[in-house]
């Protein structure tokens, strides 16, 4: 009976994985590949030619083959190729921004070898996408579904279709590995990870789950590992495309503050029991959160009663409204919860703001914290108008360990204002060894918190 009910186990796994494992991906292919195009760009670029070569060759003769003529910058075109895909009978085609940036030129080549010049219709560098247009003169072309990418799993077949390295139409598969990458500093990151091989010319080509929908846009690789691609969601894309066809940009909601994670001690520091929300670290003046009553050490937990978990949570759920729009902060502030609503702004570029860097000052006294009085032209460039400057910082301490440095501007501790030297000392000093701390740093780079332990 044992060796019967054994034998049973072993057939039913060989049945549950045979369905698991498709026997071809033809079907998906013919139903997915006559949507996905080749692009290939042509851009002018300016090259700056070293004096010394100018020189060393100028020996020979203006007529000399390497001659670069007066030595003025010289032109020339690059090329470039990528991939893309139909998502409409209008001729709109979706592809990545870093594919056509700066491009004089976009040709498109369908699968049946017919091609098309097309025009920019929207980009949005921030989420790597941008939308073309081509006139297809009546002929008839394939568009492609869009799927749900919050409905994959990690798990799933997928299948990419492009023009890595030049070679249109290649088909590869794989399994979604993994959702909600985070790979650089951008504050829409939420990439979708796969193990489906991915080559420079991918780019801007379909990731498509079994049923021949779109789930992703292949973005990026780490070309020093195998089986790490990377594609953004379609449900991004869906979020976007409405304003990239009207505006050709994405125009996003802006509340004007600095967004720090919370970790346990900051948490405990500010009274909360866990360390699920936002902490505010600086409402800039002027902008809608000011406007509206929002402050440093404000910690925000919903928007419109959707909880906001972490920063990036509450950057894309803010993104997705539009300027103008109002919403519902929830917020936590003096361990009572309140909301608060604000009119939204619109987001500004990425441009940070430049300040000169402030040296460190000469040594007042003596511990694991030394400060001094910000003077009144650091203040200015910091755009506050109060603090002292750590001019010293024991690199045993926790507080270095956490993040402090020599240079930072202290603005707060334990949410009450430091106006000089002798206000901080007067509060440090009553803290015992091992007493929660919570300050408030300012340098050139921005705000934000940090909590330690005191440590002297």
């Amino acid at each position: 009976m044992k060796k019967l009910y054994l034998t049973v186990m072993i057939v039913l796994a060989f049945t549950v994985n045979a369905f698991a494992i498709p026997t071809s991906f033809a079907p998906v292919v013919k139903k997915a590949a006559p949507s996905v195009v080749n692009i290939s760009t042509t851009k002018t670029v300016t090259r700056q030619i070293d004096p010394f070569f100018q020189d060393f060759f100028g020996m020979f003769g203006g007529n000399h083959p390497f001659s670069f003529g007066n030595g003025a910058p010289q032109k020339y075109k690059s090329t470039a190729l990528g991939s893309g895909f139909i998502i409409d009978r209008e001729g709109y085609i979706v592809t990545n921004n870093h594919v056509i940036e700066g491009a004089d030129e976009i040709i498109i080549k369908l699968q049946d070898d017919r091609e098309f010049k097309a025009e920019i219709i929207g980009t949005d560098p921030l989420t790597d996408l941008a939308l073309l247009k081509i006139e297809p003169k009546g002929a008839n072309i394939a568009p492609i579904l869009l799927g749900d990418s919050d409905e994959s799993e990690i798990g799933d077949w997928v299948v990419a279709i492009g023009n890595p390295l030049g070679l249109g139409g290649t088909v590869t598969a794989g399994i979604l590995s993994a959702k909600g990458r985070v790979l650089g500093d951008g504050p829409y990151d939420n990439f979708i990870q796969t193990d489906v091989s991915i080559n420079p010319g991918n780019s801007g080509g379909p990731l498509i789950n079994m049923d021949g929908e779109v789930i992703g846009i292949n973005t990026a690789i780490i070309q020093s590992a195998q089986g790490l691609g990377f594609a953004v969601p379609v449900n991004m894309l869906k979020n976007i495309l409405p304003k990239l066809k009207k505006d050709g940009k994405v125009s996003r909601g802006w509340v004007g503050i600095v967004m720090q994670p919370l970790d346990e001690q900051l948490a405990a520091s500010f009274g909360l029991s866990d360390t699920k929300g936002v902490l505010i670290a600086d409402v800039t003046k002027g902008e809608p959160g000011d406007k509206a009553g929002l402050k440093a050490g404000d910690v925000i937990v919903a928007v419109d009663g959707k909880q906001a978990k972490t920063s990036r949570e509450l950057a894309g759920i803010i993104g997705s409204k539009s300027p103008n729009e109002r919403v519902v902060l929830t917020i936590i502030r003096d361990g009572k919860k309140q909301n608060i609503t604000v009119k939204l702004g619109e987001r500004p570029g990425n441009n940070q703001i430049a300040s000169n860097y402030y040296g460190t000052q000469p040594k007042q006294r003596t511990g694991d914290i030394v400060v001094k009085d910000i003077d009144a032209q650091q203040a200015r460039d910091l755009g506050i108008s109060n603090g002292v400057v750590i001019v010293n910082l024991n690199e045993d301490t926790q507080a270095y360990k956490k993040g402090l440095r020599e240079g930072h501007v202290i603005v707060l501790l334990n949410n009450k204002a430091v106006t000089n030297a002798n206000e901080f000392y007067r509060i440090y000093d009553k803290m015992k060894k091992g007493d929660l701390m919570a300050v408030k740093v300012v340098s050139p780079n921005g705000s934000n918190f940090i909590a330690f332990a005191k440590s002297e």
